[in-house]
């Protein structure tokens, strides 16, 4: 039986370094490999979103150096509002080949900052779903500034994998997986498969990869936060030939970094909450019983008794950070009163949560 069988939709990140080649310029070759190899996981039936970078890299080699001198926030705008029609219409031609229809979703963090646009956002991508089309997700870099921007597409297509209920999460990257050591060194090698709260950290290299805004502590961090909310994530070498139908249809034992998803997954409004931690306007700090309380218990919310501290200022139904006695952060959760309301609060006993369990994401520890 195909591997398939076991996924009813999934999400595809496809990162710069496997879209593009040495001198930057996309490498189309490549790409049309990529959308061969989903063409045929479309026809098995399987829904695929795929999260594509490429646009800014696109519109780099077209423009070239003919733009005269701009600043970084202004050359990205400039690329990708000309890169990004190419890309789309690359794609539609070669998914078109196929009788295959896609569609372009662009998004940025703000325009998911609220339940209502998360949910807006979702319910599109439902529609083109139910309608067959493979949707293509990318950050909206023309009018993204620096404080807006996912951290990278890593981040990006983990929000999108949540927010759309996928049983998988396929990061392809221009390696094999995260390595237990040096990947240039021949004795290395890679880390196969991540239990659920199995922190790789200690084995990654903090250095950045050269084109994409992410490297592997990146997709180590979003790999980890997604597969705790019950979403099984590969991390695969891209520039592997047939890496998604070895991997998705043949069940070949391709080398790469497997997150097994924590058996009991988060629930849609957490799922939505885990994603929201870039939109924090504020952050509790538990005492010791409290921190034990909400990491031990799915149904523990927090009361004012067990808060020593209240950080910034926030209105009821706002983001903010649970923190840890020593202030590490515990997960994120939705206020359910103002910062006013909180300080008043702190440390009483006998009133009503401040942040209820239903509205609690902890994460895994």
């Amino acid at each position: 039986m195909s591997v398939i069988k076991k996924y009813r939709r999934i999400v595809i990140k496809i990162g710069s370094n496997v879209l593009t080649r040495d001198d930057g310029r996309p490498d189309t070759t490549r790409i049309s490999a990529l959308v061969d190899q989903i063409a045929r996981l479309h026809r098995e039936g399987l829904e695929v979103i795929l999260v594509s970078s490429g646009a800014v890299a696109s519109g780099r080699g077209m423009l070239g150096t003919h733009v005269g001198r701009l600043d970084p926030v202004s050359a990205r705008q400039l690329f990708s509002a000309v890169g990004q029609v190419k890309l789309l219409n690359r794609y539609y031609d070669l998914f078109n080949d196929y009788g295959i229809i896609c569609g372009q979703v662009l998004t940025t963090r703000e325009s998911l900052s609220t339940r209502r646009q998360y949910l807006n956002q979702r319910n599109c991508m439902e529609t083109m779903l139910a309608a067959g089309v493979v949707p293509i997700v990318n950050e909206n870099d023309t009018i993204s500034v620096t404080e807006l921007m996912f951290t990278d597409n890593d981040e990006l297509s983990g929000l999108v994998a949540a927010m759309m209920d996928a049983e998988a999460l396929i990061i392809l990257s221009n390696i094999d997986g995260i390595y237990d050591g040096s990947p240039a060194d021949p004795a290395s090698q890679v880390i196969r498969r991540v239990e659920p709260g199995r922190d790789l950290s200690q084995y990654i290299d903090p250095v950045r990869s050269s084109r994409g805004r992410g490297g592997m502590v990146s997709k180590n961090r979003i790999a980890s936060r997604v597969a705790g909310e019950g979403i099984e994530v590969i991390i695969a070498n891209g520039r592997r030939d047939g890496i998604l139908t070895d991997l998705l249809l043949e069940g070949r034992d391709i080398v790469c970094t497997r997150f097994e998803a924590a058996p009991h997954g988060a629930s849609g409004v957490k799922r939505w909450i885990a994603s929201s931690e870039g939109f924090a306007k504020g952050a509790l700090q538990l005492d010791a019983g409290a921190a034990e309380a909400v990491t031990r218990s799915k149904a523990a919310s927090i009361l004012p008794v067990g808060v020593t501290r209240i950080e910034g200022d926030f209105e009821r139904d706002d983001i903010v950070r649970i923190l840890a006695p020593d202030g590490r952060q515990l997960g994120i959760g939705r206020a359910a009163c103002d910062s006013r309301t909180a300080r008043e609060s702190l440390g009483l006993k006998g009133l009503k949560p401040l942040v209820h369990c239903d509205y609690l994401y902890i994460e895994q520890q």
